[in-house]
């Protein structure tokens, strides 16, 4: 019982927290929260989620431009004021910097099932994805119950390509997310969810 009150109050406490500490984090803590990671569920035990952990200053500078350059020119392209697009490549500039730890979650599909027909073969890439995000989900859970701040940001999905060059990945590691992490310099900010009522539907459940 005491297991799922933890269990329970990691999950209700936890928040994305954006700044952090300048101290650093152990290896055998980051490989700790990788550990967590890799035991998450996976289609047919596939496994198709591949980490790569960020801790160089100048490649956390070189990725966090390289994206930066790709989210001005989509924005300006998009036409919003130029002083706004810069202030949101500022942000992101100063978030992936300023922590300590960055851990690109990718996906890598070589393992998974192959179909003759596009449906079947999207629905193993989403499958591959759910898992990653699993796997992702249980870093943020890990981080928090060791005391770490940690962010997720999808920011990889919209500049892949950028990512992949920047970090020299290999062909099939798709990038998905990035996660921060370092001991936070404040407590994150509350969020806020919807009741249950209103994302739930129970299907002939019984009274």
């Amino acid at each position: 019982m005491d297991r799922d009150l933890l269990i329970d109050d990691l999950i209700a406490t936890r928040r994305s927290v954006r700044r952090y500490r300048a101290e650093p984090i152990s290896t055998r803590l980051v490989d700790a929260l990788l550990e967590a990671a890799i035991a998450a569920p996976s289609p047919h035990n596939r496994q198709p989620w591949r980490f790569v952990v960020i801790e160089a200053p100048a490649t956390k500078a070189a990725l966090a431009h390289a994206m930066g350059t790709r989210l001005r020119v989509d924005r300006l392209r998009d036409g919003d004021a130029a002083e706004t697009v810069e202030a949101d490549v500022a942000r992101s500039y100063a978030r992936l910097t300023g922590a300590p730890v960055l851990v690109l979650v990718c996906v890598c599909t070589t393992d998974m099932d192959r179909y003759p027909d596009e449906q079947r073969m999207q629905a193993e890439h989403t499958m591959a994805m759910q898992a990653a995000a699993m796997a992702a989900q249980n870093i943020l859970l890990a981080a928090h119950a060791n005391r770490l701040g940690a962010c997720w940001m999808c920011a990889p999905l919209f500049c892949a390509e950028v990512v992949a060059a920047t970090l020299a990945l290999p062909a099939d590691w798709q990038p998905q997310a990035l996660i921060t992490l370092g001991f936070p310099a404040d407590a994150g900010k509350p969020h806020r969810r919807r009741a249950l009522a209103e994302v739930t539907r129970y299907q002939d459940r019984r009274s």
